[in-house]
């Protein structure tokens, strides 16, 4: 009896899981299904069964150039991944294993900032980008990309890292390991899950980040995001072109997250099992 009842929860629940899962997807099919249909079919309403015509990828590709966008997006994201790593890791380790009064209250306000509506601070960033030289640059937006994100990569880590027992560090100290090495030799090595899993994380933030990218940028450090926002004019929403680009735009990521997945969940649930 407690078998049947056991399998019937485990059905109902895969069932569910499947049917929410679809929920979330559906967007992006119905985008992708809509890219492969012509510009009249797109406008017509709702309808799951493409034509099949490549003409709309044709037209993306003639229109704009893809290439160069896809390239910013790349730079933007790794290297700020790389560069939130550089600050975070020490940051995270010193609030895991040197904790003072202060420190949940500096965690909290680091998160609190997340909070905080983009547009509220849009005029002075602005002012600043535009003082030093930094619009429109590929430079400037990486380091944007890298403090939007630091508050969530620093958290994720500090919860990593509390989960390493600090004896391993002390006895690396008895053995003469100076700070970074008990970073870089250490503790490194014992948090790659955590690491890898707050990179990939990073990376897809900064790939999918539109409010700044589409406002301290025009053309030359202009990634994904703008090159999907210019298939919207004033002349009206081309479905069809947007739906290609948009394909475009997140077919880099979806297939690095479907290859990462494992690596993913296994770093998101790092010490959650003892």
């Amino acid at each position: 009896m407690a078998r049947a009842v056991s399998t019937r929860r485990t059905v109902f629940f895969t069932v569910a899981a499947w049917i929410v899962a679809l929920i979330i997807f559906f967007p992006i099919l119905y985008t992708i299904i809509t890219s492969f249909k012509s510009e009249t079919e797109a406008i017509q309403g709702f309808n799951i069964i493409p034509s099949g015509t490549f003409q709309s990828y044709i037209d993306v590709q003639t229109q704009k150039d893809y290439f160069k966008p896809f390239m910013n997006s790349v730079f933007l994201s790794v290297g700020s991944t790389f560069l939130a790593l550089l600050i975070s890791v020490p940051a995270a380790w010193s609030m895991a294993f040197s904790p003072t009064k202060r420190t949940k209250d500096i965690l909290m306000w680091m998160l609190s900032t997340k909070m905080m509506p983009a547009v509220a601070v849009l005029m002075p960033i602005y002012l600043i980008f535009r003082d030093f030289g930094l619009l429109d640059s590929r430079i400037g937006l990486m380091f944007m990309l890298m403090m939007i994100n630091l508050p969530i990569v620093i958290w994720m880590l500090y919860t990593y890292f509390r989960e390493i027992p600090g004896e391993i560090l002390e006895a690396a100290r008895m053995d003469g390991a100076s700070m970074w090495g008990e970073i870089w030799y250490v503790l490194t090595p014992m948090a790659v899950p955590g690491i890898a899993s707050t990179m990939l994380l990073n990376i897809i933030l900064a790939w999918n980040e539109a409010f700044w990218t589409l406002r301290l940028t025009t053309t030359d450090a202009a990634p994904l995001t703008a090159f999907i926002a210019s298939f919207s004019s004033p002349q009206g929403l081309f479905w069809a072109k947007l739906s290609a680009a948009s394909t475009l735009a997140i077919a880099p990521i979806l297939i690095m997250g479907w290859f990462s997945q494992k690596q993913l969940v296994r770093g998101l649930t790092f010490g959650a099992v003892k």
